[in-house]
């Protein structure tokens, strides 16, 4: 298993841990999901990599705004840490604007949503076929 894979299996069962480290593991080449960034930490007793996405706004000075926006949305999604979405955005790129529209369909579980069906007085009947997510996550995206 590569460390990206270890990453995504430490996240696993929980949507909004999940998005957030497909965040970082996809933007800016994945440099901010690589052993060695202060919030990247191996747990002492398996060697397992894990995500203190907590710690992120602490250590951001010296990125550039594209960087900053993606890092505390990426903290955001995964831990209670505040943005000012309306400001956070802007600082994003075409490519980086992308994953984060994944990101937030894959954290509110859209690729887990099914097709409901109802009555014609509303009721729920029944729950149709699975419905793919409401944006997935690119293909071949290249993100700088």
């Amino acid at each position: 298993m590569t460390h990206e894979d270890d990453l995504r299996a430490w996240a696993k069962g929980m949507y909004t841990l999940e998005a957030a480290t497909e965040l970082l593991i996809r933007a800016f080449g994945g440099v901010y999901a690589e052993a060695g960034q202060p919030w990247i930490h191996t747990d002492e007793y398996s060697g397992k990599p894990w995500i203190d996405f907590e710690a992120i706004p602490e250590h951001i000075g010296g990125s550039s705004s594209g960087e900053r926006s993606l890092l505390l949305l990426a903290a955001s999604i995964a831990a209670d840490v505040p943005v000012a979405l309306g400001d956070t955005v802007v600082g994003l790129d075409r490519n980086n604007l992308q994953l984060v529209l994944a990101a937030i369909a894959h954290a509110g579980g859209s690729h887990e949503h099914t097709d409901v069906q109802t009555d014609e007085d509303g009721i729920i009947v029944s729950f149709g076929s699975k419905l793919p997510s409401l944006y997935p996550w690119p293909r071949n995206l290249h993100s700088v």
